[in-house]
């Protein structure tokens, strides 16, 4: 909702920005797609190495 309100206030202050925002949108959202999965991909890879890692620890303190 606050980025409709900061898009509706650009509309009126300078429309041709506005506009030019609207056409962009999609387009950057497409080119930073694969970065986004990348990081997820990492994110998942760095999440299972530790709990490789803390599994011993997990094993001692369980016994």
């Amino acid at each position: 909702m606050v980025k409709f309100l900061l898009f509706c206030i650009l509309c009126v202050l300078c429309w041709p920005c506005a506009l030019i925002a609207l056409l962009l949108y999609p387009l950057i959202w497409v080119l930073l797609l694969p970065f986004r999965l990348v990081g997820v991909v990492v994110g998942g890879a760095f999440s299972l190495i530790g709990a490789i890692f803390s599994l011993p620890a997990r094993l001692v303190r369980a016994i």
